[in-house]
């Protein structure tokens, strides 16, 4: 039975039957002035998006008492349901209940339900989510097949979910935190957020909408592409498209990570994601994910995949003080899944980079082949090798050009991994005969300390 809105007004029971909580701990809840108003007995939906975040909150190892003192001290609670409150509730359903007013089975609501990251603790259905649901019935009425919906929903909660992690987490740290550290009141800092919030977060949904539809225009062009490109004799498999598969890397990030400390490895990071974001743009590819230092990179064409690793490769020997990147690419048949790319010629691709040494690009023979001759650009046959976890071996080469050739005698500082121009080189020392350049004083200190965690025997330094 569906229960009627009513002005929003709940009865204890009411508000245990819909949050899943007994009516005892409500009543605990509500001693210490988290839920409920003193002028009546009766809850709002406002109560409801409360209980959510003692619930989470509660998971996570907080007591009620010291939930009640942020309340007190800071408006926690009140601050969170001005910010998530979209407003009301509207009507609450249980599972059975929304199955039978969509038409679907249990398993395939539930599916559903799963895929936009609806866990058990969520005990209740309300409007908005009935709304969303309907959207995707009439999808299903329209032809779209029930996996094929499941992978949008997926796609669309997890990059939502990201942006909206990245909208909170950004806010945080570099508006919350200065404010806090300007010696203002938790409550003062609390206010002063929640205005810069509320004027941020008019911005927010059309900043979304914006970047849909210029993606949207993208993956269309993408689309009109792959359509020209069918060829009448060949039928790759339903969701297979063939792209050139870039992974490309910072050959030495955890060891400077480990001798600059986070902070500085994380500019190093951002310098890095800027320049290999600008050149995947230039080349007419897309940045899949990123994964810490490494980025999975796809392209319609391997001339582009090729021309965006060389850009990469010369844009990063142009930094100072920068380490070095090394790259594998491949080209063939990919799977899409979920916003995502799979199959053997990405395990190639991403086994590639871990072959590859500083400052290589690493390619197959399919990549050279469909490439052709590039001006200024030698393909080195490296022989066939045994790539980790593939079966077979596979005939690699790698693609030089000439004019970034120099940028590999530069001294390359043992600790971090650091390339160092002559004017960067802050310490020297002679060691069996052989000098080691180091970007920092820190950096010659660990050497001095433990040379032979960054020499191995017969090298002549870096770390890998």
């Amino acid at each position: 039975m569906v229960r009627p809105a009513m002005a929003q007004a709940l009865t204890v029971l009411e508000l245990s039957e819909r949050c899943g909580e007994p009516v005892e701990r409500l009543e605990t809840w509500r001693s210490a002035g988290l839920i409920g108003h003193e002028s009546t007995d009766l809850y709002t939906p406002d109560d409801l998006r409360r209980i959510r975040l003692i619930q989470f909150l509660v998971r996570r190892g907080f007591q009620v008492e010291k939930i009640a003192q942020a309340k007190r001290e800071a408006g926690l609670l009140t601050s969170y349901v001005e910010l998530t409150s979209s407003g009301d509730i509207g009507r609450t359903y249980s599972l059975d209940e929304a199955s039978a007013r969509l038409g679907w089975a249990a398993p395939t609501l539930r599916s559903f339900l799963e895929a936009t990251g609806f866990t058990e603790q969520d005990a209740w259905i309300d409007d908005d989510d009935m709304r969303a649901l309907e959207t995707l019935k009439r999808a299903e009425e329209a032809g779209f097949p029930e996996d094929t919906l499941t992978q949008l929903v997926r796609v669309y909660a997890d990059a939502l979910g990201r942006v909206a992690e990245a909208e909170v987490r950004l806010f945080h740290f570099h508006i919350h935190e200065p404010l806090k550290a300007q010696g203002l009141s938790a409550r003062e800092v609390l206010e002063a957020s929640t205005v810069a919030r509320q004027r941020a977060r008019s911005l927010m949904e059309p900043a979304v909408l914006y970047f849909h539809r210029r993606g949207l225009e993208r993956a269309m062009r993408e689309d009109a592409l792959l359509h020209l490109q069918e060829d009448a004799d060949r039928s790759d498999p339903s969701g297979q498209l063939r792209a050139a598969v870039v992974f490309v890397d910072l050959s030495s990030f955890t060891p400077l990570a480990e001798a600059m400390g986070d902070d500085a490895a994380a500019e190093v990071l951002d310098r890095y994601g800027r320049l290999v974001r600008e050149a995947v743009g230039r080349n007419d590819g897309r940045v899949v994910k990123q994964i810490g230092d490494g980025f999975m990179l796809l392209f319609p064409k391997p001339h582009d995949a090729l021309a965006c690793a060389l850009t990469i490769e010369a844009r990063t020997v142009a930094e100072s003080q920068f380490t070095a990147v090394r790259s594998g690419i491949h080209w063939g048949p990919v799977l899409y899944r979920e916003g995502d790319y799979l199959g053997t010629t990405v395990n190639v691709a991403a086994r590639l980079v871990d072959a590859a040494a500083r400052h290589q690009i690493l390619v197959t023979d399919a990549v050279r082949r469909e490439v052709g001759s590039v001006p200024g650009v030698v393909f080195a046959p490296l022989g066939t090798r045994h790539l980790r976890g593939l079966s077979g071996e596979v005939e690699l080469f790698e693609a030089v050009a000439a004019k970034i050739q120099r940028a590999w005698e530069r001294p390359v500082d043992p600790v971090c991994g650091m390339e160092l121009q002559v004017e960067e080189i802050a310490a020297r020392l002679l060691v069996e005969g052989t000098e080691r350049s180091f970007c920092s004083q820190e950096c010659l200190r660990r050497f001095v300390a433990a040379p032979e965690r960054y020499v191995q025997p017969g090298s002549t330094s870096e770390p890998s």
